[in-house]
């Protein structure tokens, strides 16, 4: 099973650690294509609108392999409900925030197939952006920004979901920005990608 994205419509993705700015992006290029008239849809993930966003975000509050494993299956269900939903609007763009590395929250022995596993079912892009983020400087905008931290959001953690996403995203279909720049430089080098 393969899905496919409705002919002309953009599909682009903002993926990278927990706090590395996927989303301060994402808005700030929505608000970007709004100002020169395209229309967009925005989906961040895990989506608080529907049962498997739901349930990934009750998982992603609890520790333990068990709430590890079962967090990632519901973000990946999630993910693909929202496809499945907004394939075939008729809008220019569909930008979605977290996509394809949810993987790298699943164990060490299994990230990497579950990521091609799901690479083969979800619709790609030329425009999917890693943003590439230190652990400490990730850690350090949580602490400031958060009021409850998700299971993946010590340092400890996030460095070892470092080590993983930054594998994923040597891969040829990834866009690497450097997250620990300015967010207005992030936003310039997202347009220059998009040739906008």
């Amino acid at each position: 099973m393969h899905i496919g994205w409705r002919w002309g419509l953009v599909l682009i993705v903002f993926d990278g650690l927990d706090g590395s700015g996927k989303s301060t992006q994402a808005l700030l290029i929505c608000k970007y294509l709004e100002k020169r008239g395209k229309t967009w849809i925005f989906r961040a993930h895990p989506s608080g609108d529907n049962f498997f966003g739901k349930k990934s975000g009750e998982y992603l509050l609890r520790e333990g392999k068990k709430a590890r494993i079962s967090a990632s299956l519901f973000y990946l269900l999630d993910v693909i409900r929202s496809i499945l939903f907004y394939h075939w609007r008729r809008v220019d763009y569909v930008v979605f925030v977290r996509y394809l590395m949810g993987t790298a929250y699943l164990p060490e022995s299994i990230y990497k197939i579950g990521y091609l596993f799901f690479l083969r079912m979800v619709p790609s892009s030329p425009y999917m952006f890693f943003i590439n983020t230190s652990p400490k400087e990730a850690y350090n905008r949580i602490e400031e920004n958060r009021v409850r931290k998700e299971m993946f959001e010590s340092l400890e953690k996030l460095k070892k979901t470092y080590s993983k996403i930054t594998a994923l995203a040597s891969r040829p279909e990834w866009i690497t920005l450097d997250g620990d720049k300015q967010r207005k430089e992030i936003h310039k080098e997202v347009r220059h990608a998009l040739a906008l």
